[in-house]
């Protein structure tokens, strides 16, 4: 029996990448992107408050989060930009508003909904291919006079790719001699569609960190402004197993060994006995991985025919859900097991955790911290993390 599902039309990445004004603390750019699992949407916000530091922070995140609800309350984007234009107030000396925004809503069949204002346009490839989308100028009238906005309908295919970025990106290298105007946006084009035919299965998250990282290098490694690239990649979908804790009957057994063994995608075993009970119904060897590893807390990996990687259980899943509650965005992962694991989601879409289900008594000993959690609890918590922080998909199977 295998529990990754092959049929799905594709995954919708998100993710995005931010330097911020050499100097500052914060940024003053906000991307944020949130999953509707009951109706299968996905929304994202960029923001890019004026100026920098935390002023601009708290007005492009006000701006972002207010944008952000409206869509999750199903709210028509255009008139509630209306709305977030009249409560946020207009710089007196420049006569322009104090952030722009671009918003993102897309639904599993890709049919997606854009809506921007002053913001550098979106760019869409498909494939390789620069696709140049029909945009509707729309005027509105606010509080503040009358402002334009930017309203797209369009259909995603798989592989297609929508790239937005704040003008920190545009802007980079204003000024040089190669790039007087900035990084213009047919030199950005130019940039993506050479990286992309080079790269051609390029993540979202790899793929704004690319971009941020030109930009940065335009400024000669000195931000002139806060840097944000945020892309959003419809692909096919992932996989990644990872199996933890031995089955309720012995019997069982086999049955969580065949599903190891057939399963299409990445697999990871957490758990000693599980990786013993595995290694035995498939007659293959575990093997130390003599790695040296920043966290000595944690028990080596090792390795075993068709498994990425081999960990501990509790203490490793443990140290795994709070790396996923602490993530901040652009960092890696500590040099740990449970830093491992990490990489190999961030390189996933779907996650499919199988758990076997029989009491291990050694959780139990008194000697082990207070607050160590039963694998149960443990695998709820790091399935909630994963749908809110990574927008990953998540189906655990009780064994």
């Amino acid at each position: 029996m295998e529990i990754a599902n092959d049929n799905e039309r594709f995954f919708i990445e998100i993710a995005y990448s931010q330097q911020f004004k050499k100097g500052q603390i914060v940024g003053g750019d906000t991307f944020i992107s949130s999953k509707l699992k009951d109706e299968e949407r996905f929304i994202a916000v960029l923001s890019d408050g004026l100026g920098s530091g935390i002023k601009a922070n708290v007005l492009s995140s006000l701006t972002a989060s207010m944008a952000l609800n409206y869509r999750l309350q199903h709210q028509p984007l255009v008139e509630s930009l209306i709305s977030i234009m009249d409560t946020l107030p207009n710089d007196p000396l420049n006569k322009i508003s104090y952030a722009t925004c671009s918003v993102v809503d897309i639904d599993s069949s890709g049919e997606t909904h854009i809506v921007e204002f002053d913001n550098p346009d979106f760019i869409l490839l498909r494939e390789s291919a620069h696709i140049e989308p029909r945009k509707k100028l729309v005027k509105l009238q606010t509080k503040q006079g009358e402002r334009t906005l930017l309203d797209s309908h369009l259909m995603l295919f798989k592989g297609d790719r929508l790239i937005f970025v704040s003008d920190g990106v545009t802007q980079s290298g204003l000024g040089s001699k190669g790039m007087p105007l900035g990084w213009e946006r047919p030199q950005l084009i130019t940039f993506l569609i050479e990286f992309v035919k080079i790269h051609p299965d390029i993540s979202a998250r790899e793929l704004s960190k690319v971009v941020m990282q030109k930009a940065l290098h335009n400024d000669l490694f000195e931000a002139k402004d806060d840097i944000t690239c945020g892309v959003v990649y419809l692909r096919a979908p992932r996989n990644l197993l990872i199996c933890t804790g031995p089955p309720f009957e012995a019997a069982s057994d086999p049955e969580m060994a065949d599903i190891f063994d057939k399963y299409k995608g990445e697999k990871i075993i957490c758990g000693g006995t599980t990786a013993q009970i595995i290694a035995r119904e498939l007659n293959r060897k575990i093997t130390g991985n003599g790695g040296q590893q920043l966290k000595t807390n944690l028990p080596s990996t090792a390795r075993m025919e068709g498994a990425q990687l081999v960990t501990e259980g509790i203490l490793t899943l443990g140290h795994l859900a709070d790396l996923i509650q602490n993530y901040v965005e652009g960092e890696d992962p500590d040099n740990s097991p449970a830093g491992d694991i990490l990489k190999l989601i961030f390189k996933s879409d779907v996650i499919d955790i199988l758990m076997g289900t029989r009491i291990n008594e050694a959780h139990y000993d008194p000697s082990l911290p207070v607050e160590m959690e039963i694998r149960r609890n443990l695998i709820r918590r790091l399935k909630i993390l994963l749908e809110n922080t990574f927008l990953k998909k998540v189906r655990i199977k009780y064994i």
